[in-house]
């Protein structure tokens, strides 16, 4: 599975410690207030886009999940809450997808193209401990400015793990007629305005991309993550087989995916040290210090691969 590292050099990241740190105008109060939650490791929000669904059956599947077969139903974008037997049917009509469904699967069809989603399914979600009710409300006035009178939306909130998580259900085509087309850019202004949602609430929340925090762990489809977690999977066991056997061998075990992950881990030390420098010299010494102080304790850069290889040799000695 191809890994995908953040690469400070190919997008502005969300914090951008790179430009903070090469002096100019001074920092504003927002950019110190975003520096500082980053460097006392406040909770980060997640935002993720969990897929969608090309079909109407496929949104009422997904719409009965999320739902719990009507146990729980859903939030409407109307305020109405929506539960029982045939729930997800109400929606779908009312939100006019079957025609959608025809229109665009005629028009693809002469195309010889997929047809496009009909919805997008995403997570909202927060760590262990934090206020379920709140993530709710920060979901809620985030779907409000984003999406009331544009999108139809519907939404659920989870409290069935450790995560609380509210599941939304925005519906692809808008009223308008416009295409919601959701890039990183748009998931990195969503991770903000959810963050920024929560502190209002008085929920300690912050949005930053992970490389600039220090951490390394990667992203991983819904499919890839489940094969992980799987127990006894034998692609995932293969796969660790092939590495180890690799390593027995002598051969090489640095790959591409470990040059790119130090060459960002190396531009985020370097922004973070030029930032720090920068916050001293105009006399702001406390954030500096904080500064200092939280890269040193980044734990080091290294990919899933490296990682395995260090368990088994260190196995290998305890033995």
């Amino acid at each position: 599975m191809k890994k995908r590292i953040i690469d400070l050099r190919d997008k502005v990241p969300i914090l951008d410690i790179v430009s903070y740190g090469r002096g100019g105008k001074s920092l504003t109060p927002a950019q110190k207030e975003h520096i500082a939650l980053t460097v006392r490791r406040v909770p980060e929000v997640m935002v993720k886009v969990s897929g969608g669904a090309r079909t109407v059956a496929g949104v009422e599947r997904h719409m009965d999940y999320i739902g719990r077969e009507g146990r729980l139903g859903l939030e409407a974008d109307t305020g109405e809450h929506l539960d029982g037997k045939g729930f997800e049917r109400h929606l779908t009509e009312d939100w006019d997808l079957d025609l959608e469904a025809h229109e665009r699967q005629t028009e693809r069809s002469i195309r010889g193209r997929k047809p496009p989603k009909l919805v997008h399914n995403i997570i909202f979600s927060m760590p262990p401990g934090t206020p379920s009710d709140k993530v709710l409300r920060a979901v809620r006035k985030f779907a409000l400015n984003e999406w009331q009178l544009k999108h139809r939306y519907a939404m659920a909130l989870h409290t069935d793990d450790d995560h609380p998580h509210v599941h939304v259900v925005v519906k692809s085509m808008s009223e308008q007629g416009k295409r919601l087309n959701i890039k990183k850019a748009t998931l990195r202004a969503w991770r903000q305005q959810f963050a920024a949602n929560l502190r209002e609430l008085g929920v300690a929340a912050n949005a930053t991309e992970r490389a600039v925090r220090g951490e390394t762990r990667t992203h991983r489809s819904d499919g890839a993550w489940r094969a992980v977690n799987r127990e006894g999977s034998t692609l995932i066991q293969e796969r660790e087989r092939r590495i180890l056997r690799e390593c027995g061998e002598g051969r090489p075990t640095i790959g591409a995916g470990e040059e790119k992950l130090k060459n960002t881990r190396d531009a985020v030390l370097d922004g973070w040290q030029g930032l720090s420098a920068r916050l001293e010299a105009d006399g702001d010494y406390e954030l500096g210090s904080r500064i200092d102080s939280f890269v040193a304790q980044m734990p080091p850069a290294k990919t899933e691969k490296r990682l395995l290889i260090e368990r088994s040799r260190a196995a290998t000695r305890t033995r």
